[in-house]
């Protein structure tokens, strides 16, 4: 499901899938083409609206866990099953202003919040001993908060980096101020963060050869816009977007008192557009079978010249690294190319221009509403800025996640939420397996193998067993643009040391506050943070048929990333490695196939379809971590019947609490990026996956000539 953080949801790979602050989506209603698999109608994305409420209604939940209010029951279950559980919600419900999006993952990640606000600003008034990491903590936001500070110091903070920039004189000190920009801020597998503004990212983790090491990877970068697309495609918007994005540049560095502004952005944005031509699409860049290339250190200058690459080892740390796996090599080789062609001049431009973009969060107001101005408005849709106690809480877990986070656990998570979701995570496990035994099309060698990895998945919840250290972190009072600095290179140095260390195999990716779910196919382990442990996902006092299919499915669909399409890669012990005989895998590639040809049938907007190879494998996880939660909740009734509440079975119940968590709205211009760059299908989509498996058909009366229905030869079955 992926965000995965930076901000929620990015290309969230292998998570939940919440980009963006909250993604998925309703769109335009379309009619069933005749003699094929129908498209389910939908919403329209929501169009820019004037500014909405601040906070959007909260649903409200019945005797059983599923807001009814909510639902348009005037809609057969089987013609549109989303906008049946959640069409009064979607008619409803506003965009709030500062937001490009709104469901139900924003709503509890609004509450996460106002809960870890109200812990920085006791740890900010608290008299904790200096060094503290209550001190930190408190130091941290207080500096951020205050704004007069901040503004008083102007751009005396970026002065230093600008200094270093503009002091140099050749190519071999380019690569040497490249090299100290390198951070660990991308990470493939994970969390699905494919992208870095800086030229290239590093990500330290499993050696997809062999995963008893850590190894360094390096990721393509050095775009500030979504994807590559974006300064190669020349219709109407993409070619607004950049008009527009070429006066943000000459703005931003008008405010940093750059001369001749607007001529230097038409430099940077012409060299970033020759970076995007040698960029790898989002679909080639999470294709594990093109991505395994290791790379010796002395391999660089002969495969990719044009960076002095010794200089550039040298500045980011690695000079004693001798091996890397480059993620991807044809990108690298041109974006090294250009290092050495482009002009000197307008490469120090544009480093100055990335240098303003990453200090503008902790600089002055000028410079913050310049960057909302564009990245909120013109690529995102919001209509203001979100409140500044809301970006300091998300700036400091960013910086300091996991103390924040130890904190939010003592506070606000139960021990009976972890123990009652554990429960459920075994019997779904369980569920999985005895799938895999009735399998008719699978082999006994390939099904050995699937339960031996099916075996060792770890499972995570609620928070790490063993909290990070922020010891070496120095936060100083009144200090906001340095704290935000330290911040970032301490947690590059932390990935730096872990380079020939032993692996950590029970390390987390996300925070306890953050609300998505992880797996992680290098661990084979599944990540569910505390704070999606809520309703409408998961209330520990609610129906179980609602729980499981609202975090039950969530668990499901983490599971069977392990065995999706880029899963179904990594064996037992996180080693990229064939475990399928070639007929089985033949038939298992057959499957994901036919359910991306059902995606690309999907139009959320009037020019825009769902890509179904790119969304491949979280529909994977979305249809077959339905079918063994809800086999898991059959399992859980021991033969008996469930009761019926407010005239609804348990098993529609089941479904109703499945659909409901896919509640969604979006801005256009946001829904528009991710229908390009991100691997999760909108959010009715994912709702109808339900039109794949038979006990929803039989739940709810479903017959033919309804939109959703799909003969039992054209329902999708993967595992």
């Amino acid at each position: 499901m992926t965000s995965r953080s930076r901000p929620p949801f990015g290309a969230a790979r292998m998570t939940l899938g919440v980009c963006a602050s909250a993604l998925i989506t309703a769109c335009a209603s379309t009619a069933p083409a005749e003699k094929a698999p129908a498209t389910p109608p939908a919403q329209a994305a929501a169009p820019t609206p004037p500014p909405a409420p601040a906070a959007a209604p909260k649903p409200v939940y019945g005797s059983f866990g599923i807001d009814t209010p909510g639902m348009d029951t005037a809609v057969a279950p089987g013609d549109d099953f989303y906008r049946y559980v959640n069409g009064k919600w979607q008619d409803t419900t506003e965009i709030p202003a500062d937001r490009p999006a709104y469901g139900m993952f924003s709503r509890l990640a609004d509450g996460a919040a106002q809960q870890t606000r109200d812990l920085l600003e006791a740890a900010a008034k608290s008299d904790a001993a200096p060094g503290s990491e209550e001190r930190k903590l408190g130091d941290f936001f207080a500096s951020f908060m205050d704004e007069a500070g901040i503004e008083a110091k102007g751009i005396t903070p970026l002065q230093p980096e600008l200094q270093r920039i503009s002091a140099i004189a050749n190519r071999k000190e380019l690569s040497t101020l490249l090299g100290t920009t390198l951070r660990a801020d991308v990470d493939a597998l994970n969390t699905g963060q494919t992208t870095t503004e800086r030229l290239f990212g590093l990500w330290v983790a499993e050696d997809l050869n062999d995963p008893s090491r850590y190894a360094a990877y390096l990721l393509q970068g050095g775009l500030l816009l979504p994807d590559r697309d974006f300064y190669l495609k020349d219709t109407p918007r993409f070619k607004e977007v950049r008009e527009k994005y070429q006066r943000h540049i000459a703005v931003q560095l008008k405010n940093a008192g750059i001369a001749d502004a607007d001529t230097k952005a038409r430099a940077i944005l012409a060299l970033e557009k020759k970076i995007a031509q040698a960029h790898w699409s989002a679909q080639d860049t999470q294709d594990v079978a093109k991505v395994n290339n290791p790379w010796k250190q002395a391999d660089f200058a002969k495969k990719a010249p044009g960076l002095d690459w010794a200089a550039w080892f040298a500045a980011a740390g690695l000079a004693q690294q001798g091996e890397f796996i480059v993620w991807q090599p044809s990108a690298l080789t041109g974006i090294s190319r250009l290092v050495g062609s482009e002009p000197l001049q307008t490469w120090k431009d544009y480093l100055a221009f990335h240098a303003i973009v990453r200090g503008t969060p902790v600089l002055p107001k000028a410079f913050v509403d310049a960057g909302f101005e564009f990245s909120g408005k013109t690529l995102s849709g919001a209509q203001q800025l979100r409140e500044r106690w809301k970006r300091g809480v998300d700036l400091t877990n960013h910086a300091m996640g996991e103390a924040v986070g130890k904190r939010y656990v003592e506070k606000h998570f139960p021990p009976q939420a972890k123990a009652e979701a554990d429960v459920m995570v075994r019997n779904i496990l369980a569920a999985l397996g005895r799938h895999i035994d009735a399998l008719e099309w699978m082999s006994p060698e390939t099904k050995a193998r699937a339960k031996e990895k099916l075996g060792t998945v770890q499972v995570g919840i609620g928070h790490p067993d063993t909290w990070r250290d922020y010891a070496a972190l120095e936060v100083i009072r009144g200090d906001a643009f340095g704290n935000a600095e330290r911040a970032e290179r301490f947690d590059y140095q932390r990935n730096l040391a872990k380079l020939g260390k032993p692996v950590d195999r029970k390390e987390w990716f996300m925070t306890p506050q953050e609300v998505n779910a992880l797996n992680s196919p290098q661990q084979n382990s599944i990540i569910f943070p505390a704070a999606i442990l809520q309703a409408p996902f998961f209330d520990p006092n609610a129906d179980p048929a609602v729980n499981y299919g609202g975090i039950g499915s969530v668990i499901g669909h983490e599971i069977i990333h392990s065995f999706d399409d880029v899963g179904a890669q990594f064996d037992a012990k996180g080693k990229l490695a064939n475990w399928w005989t070639a007929k089985d895998l033949e038939r298992f590639k057959a499957a994901g196939k036919a359910l991306a040809a059902q995606y690309d049938t999907y139009r959320p907007l009037p020019d825009m379809t769902v890509n179904g190879e790119l969304t491949l494998g979280e529909n994977i996880a979305d249809v077959a971590g339905v079918s063994i939660s809800h086999d898991a909740y059959m399992m859980s009734l021991g033969g008996q019947p469930a009761a019926v509440k407010d005239g609804f079975s348990g098993e529609q119940r089941f479904f109703l609490g499945f659909a409901q968590v896919w509640r969604n709205k979006f801005r256009e211009p946001l829904l528009r990026r991710l229908l390009m760059t991100d691997g999760h299908s909108p959010g009715p989509y994912r709702t109808a996956t339900v039109r794949n498996l038979d006990a929803w058909y039989q739940a709810f009366d479903v017959k033919p000539g309804q939109g959703l229905y799909l003969t039992p030869e054209q329902r999708v079955k993967v595992w």
